[in-house]
């Protein structure tokens, strides 16, 4: 029997918000940035060992609200509800603090444990 406890923490939040380079900070992997929306348009995956636990960092494209529109939205909206991850780290933007807030509302509703960076 393994000792080792696992975790799926996921990042979410509004395109170009910060969640890539934090996964990339995180995790050590080395995913593409840029300054526009639509980069990350399939969730990646990164794995941390942290005493006990195996985590799992997923990094969702990024998305306004869990009402999904576009194919990358679809993808955040479903792993969130579907997959159930422990915890979501929200990444929002203070520079459009309102509109970030907007999904952060969203995943507090749904009782999610949630992390706001």
């Amino acid at each position: 029997m393994s000792d080792k406890l696992s975790l799926k923490i996921a990042l979410a939040g509004n395109p170009n918000s910060g969640k890539t380079s934090i996964f990339n900070s995180i995790t050590g992997a080395r995913q593409k940035v840029a300054n526009f929306p639509g980069v990350t348009v399939e969730k990646r995956v990164g794995h941390r060992k942290y005493d006990k636990y195996d985590i799992t960092f997923v990094d969702l494209p990024g998305t306004y609200s869990l009402t999904a529109y576009s194919l990358d939205e679809k993808v955040a909206r479903d792993f969130i509800i579907n997959e159930k991850p422990d915890v979501i780290i929200n990444v929002i933007d203070g520079g459009n603090l309102e509109r970030s807030l907007y999904l952060t509302m969203q995943l507090i509703e749904m009782g999610t444990d949630l992390v706001i960076a």
